[in-house]
């Protein structure tokens, strides 16, 4: 088959930056072998797939060892491929049909809005290893459905982290948000890394996924219902966030093309 497949920067404006994703807008559905294989030959933090149905798209998401029910990145690249490539008018909003529910996204100028649930957190007690596996201090651990979330002291120790991720896989759950507020004068209100050797990406560049965890989290926190988050890997993005309070997390991103190709096998 001689299918297109297109790479799209995801969080950000700027190629080479934010989280890489390849979008494949397929004319009738797979075997889960073959969309598996493509993810591991195109060996991104994810690989999106979607199949056009009577109001929308299904949509699904590879890791390059694993299907995965949520992913922000991967969803604001494959709305950008709609309506870049002509499979949505630009007015029209997309909608997705995925194993997480219906995703709703939208153009707003510069920037796309994912319509996404949110996903609480409960405290837990630091499990045994964490603070080693990560390399510094612990302040409070917290778990939800996507893995651990860590909140440090400091700006600094989330930028320069670098996990153990051999002693991190051992761990009951391997996947792990790590946040912090940000230094007074920063434009941001937070900051975060995710590190998911568990799904075969040691560290995702940017993560809408774990932005639905810090969204309720950093409200309870900073009081307010709206932010501007930076996720601090070495590529870097930038992730809107609104959240008051309801069940559905407004995460905005912007998106860039990088690369456009034909799958042949």
């Amino acid at each position: 088959m001689n299918q297109p497949i297109i790479q799209v920067d995801a969080f950000t404006c700027t190629p080479f930056k934010g989280n890489p994703a390849a979008v494949c807008v397929l004319p009738t559905p797979q075997p889960d072998s073959w969309m598996q294989n493509v993810a591991q030959e195109m060996n991104l933090s994810e690989t999106a797939f979607l199949v056009p149905q009577e109001d929308g798209f299904n949509l699904r998401w590879f890791t390059p060892i694993v299907e995965v029910p949520l992913c922000g990145h991967a969803t604001l690249a494959s709305a950008h491929v709609l309506w870049s490539e002509g499979y949505l008018s630009p007015e029209k909003p997309a909608r997705f049909y995925t194993q997480s529910g219906i995703l709703i996204a939208q153009r707003q100028g510069e920037w796309i809005e994912l319509d996404f649930p949110v996903n609480h957190s409960q405290p837990i007690t630091a499990p045994p290893d964490l603070a080693s596996a990560l390399g510094v201090p612990i302040q409070s651990v917290w778990q939800n459905s996507l893995g651990y979330l860590v909140e440090v002291e400091s700006e600094e120790m989330v930028r320069h982290l670098q996990p153990n991720f051999g002693l991190l896989k051992t761990l009951p759950i391997s996947d792990v948000i790590v946040t912090s507020q940000t230094d007074s004068g920063s434009e941001y209100d937070f900051v975060s890394r995710f590190f998911a050797p568990g799904l075969g990406i040691d560290e995702d560049p940017v993560t809408g996924a774990a932005h639905c965890c810090l969204a309720p989290f950093w409200r309870d926190r900073l009081n307010q219902d709206e932010f501007l988050a930076y996720q601090a890997s070495h590529r870097g993005g930038v992730v809107k966030v609104r959240y008051t309070g309801s069940a559905r997390v407004i995460l905005g991103g912007q998106a860039v093309t990088v690369m456009r190709g034909e799958l042949t096998g």
